[in-house]
């Protein structure tokens, strides 16, 4: 798969402490991997929600949602245009690669 990046926004001023930054570097890092992951979830899997997402990688759904809105942005990932069930039996969107025929 290629790699992939996204620029973030700065998670920490100019004026933070040193802490601030490394813990901005940290989230970016973490980020970074959770994008990795997802991508390939949805290459070896095809076209899923997010829960299914988060079952297949084992990240909490809250992670996989805050990451496919960026994956989106950045253009790599699109919604299918169906919804599916949730864990909850509730409707949420399907997603795929962008470019792939799944």
């Amino acid at each position: 798969m290629n790699q992939m990046t996204i620029n973030f926004e700065p998670a920490a001023r100019a004026s933070d402490p040193a802490t601030s930054h490394q813990a901005a570097q940290q989230a970016r890092e973490l980020a970074a991997r959770h994008h990795r992951i997802i991508l390939s979830c949805l290459e070896a899997h095809g076209p899923a929600g997010k829960d299914r997402i988060a079952a297949l990688t084992c990240l909490s759904g809250v992670a996989v949602c805050r990451r496919l809105s960026e994956l989106q942005k950045a253009g790599r990932i699109t919604p299918t245009g169906r919804n599916v069930q949730s864990t909850a039996g509730r409707a949420e969107r399907e997603w795929r690669l962008v470019g792939n025929g799944n």
